[in-house]
């Protein structure tokens, strides 16, 4: 695996500590059950995975050797550069402006960017749309594009399925970076929709089938398909991909409905004509951050910490794991722990910070789960796990708990 050069106030020498001795143990990644951190009166019970993933280090590189090795010119991202207010904040403070939202919505108009001027394409990548309009101004879309490779696996997977007429199903949010620029590739080359969970795609289903009239898909899926889909003939053939950062088991849940639902139309003999049986195309990160998520829920444990961009599609999905199971605080970084009784997390239902009290019980021997998404530096999840440690007199130090893990 690639070493990047990345900022190193984004680097943890505690976390790269465990992530080297796990690695060491485990070096194809077979063993996706946490770290145990014990201090004496807490234990923190560290994923096996987590923190920045090989698309996110990659853009983060390009970035900062952009803004390094072009001091007098205007440099902007599409948008953000990866779901993470620190990583985008310390992006803006190094004179890196950014031209759309998360939401796709202009922040600076095109007719103030010049062919003198670099774009950073971002880790999400960008519709063909974008690219046509940074070519029509001598932009270059390719030295600085930092669009992670697994996403454009999903591209390239994409345009397969077209080459055989199927009709590629993205299994993604409608209005996220990269779901928009899957879709923009994909439908360039064959019919294309979106759903965004087992619940539209049930419905997809019913209309399939001839349960629900074939007109209703253009209401239920507004800005949801390809221009000029038809439905009597565009949903013969499907295949699935998805926005890689989706929940795993949904896209699988989504690709299984599909199937079944060409198997009650056409018969299994002739299944092969109509669902492309694509492999996942979620990226190894989202896999194995998931993966370590579910070994987590089998743990004992008083509370779960998640720390990331309150707007990051992965993280959200394993605070979605925890909370079936942990009281769980979804934070952004270290300063949310406001004290041993009082924190401000994201409440996911709200679309909001709150702060809740007593978060941490007063047990003899507390036991919490900590974990983040791929857009979180290591350096956040240490002082996160740092300040949970401060509120305590804690028996073992850093240093301690760490040489117990080397001679586990």
């Amino acid at each position: 695996m690639k070493n990047f050069d990345i900022p190193v106030y984004y680097k943890s020498s505690i976390i790269q500590k465990i992530k080297e001795i796990r690695k060491e143990r485990d070096h194809y990644k077979k063993d996706f059950t946490p770290t145990l951190l014990e201090f004496g009166n807490i234990d923190i019970i560290l994923a096996r995975h987590f923190g920045f993933c090989f698309g996110v280090e990659n853009a983060i590189e390009i970035a900062y050797r952009t803004i390094e090795e072009n001091p007098n010119k205007k440099i902007y991202l599409l948008s953000e550069m990866i779901h993470n207010q620190g990583v985008n904040a310390d992006l803006i403070a190094n004179g890196i402006e950014f031209i759309l939202d998360s939401f796709g919505n202009q922040i600076i108009d095109w007719d103030e960017i010049t062919s003198n001027d670099i774009v950073i394409v971002p880790a999400f990548g960008t519709t063909l749309e974008t690219e046509e309009i940074l070519r029509k101004r001598n932009i270059d879309t390719l030295k600085y594009n930092t669009t992670c490779p697994f996403v454009e696996k999903v591209w390239k997977k994409s345009n397969a399925l077209g080459k055989e007429d199927y009709t590629v199903i993205i299994h993604g949010k409608a209005n996220h970076e990269e779901t928009k620029a899957t879709f923009s590739h994909a439908k360039s080359g064959t019919p294309s929709a979106i759903v965004r969970d087992i619940k539209e795609t049930k419905l997809l289903s019913k209309i399939i089938l001839g349960e629900i009239d074939k007109k209703e898909f253009y209401k239920l899926f507004e800005g949801k398909f390809s221009e000029g889909f038809d439905v009597e003939k565009d949903l013969v053939k499907v295949g699935v991909v998805n926005q890689t950062t989706m929940l795993a088991s949904e896209t699988q849940e989504i690709a299984d409905c599909l199937k079944d639902t060409m198997i009650k139309k056409y018969g299994n003999e002739k299944i092969n004509n109509h669902f492309a049986d694509t492999r996942d195309t979620l990226c190894y990160a989202t896999n194995d951050n998931q993966q370590a998520t579910l070994e987590l829920l089998k743990e004992e444990a008083d509370l779960a910490v998640v720390v990331g961009g309150y707007n990051s599609s992965n993280t959200s999905h394993i605070v979605e794991l925890l909370e079936s199971k942990f009281n769980t605080y979804f934070i952004s970084d270290e300063t949310k722990l406001i004290s041993k009784y009082k924190i401000q997390h994201f409440n996911k239902n709200l679309k909001a910070e709150k702060i809740s009290e007593n978060y941490l019980p007063e047990n003899e021997n507390l036991k919490i789960i900590i974990t983040s998404g791929a857009s979180c530096p290591d350096s956040v999840v240490e002082s996160v796990m740092l300040k949970l440690l401060s509120f305590y007199n804690n028996k073992v130090l850093i240093e301690e708990a760490i040489q117990k893990l080397l001679n586990v």
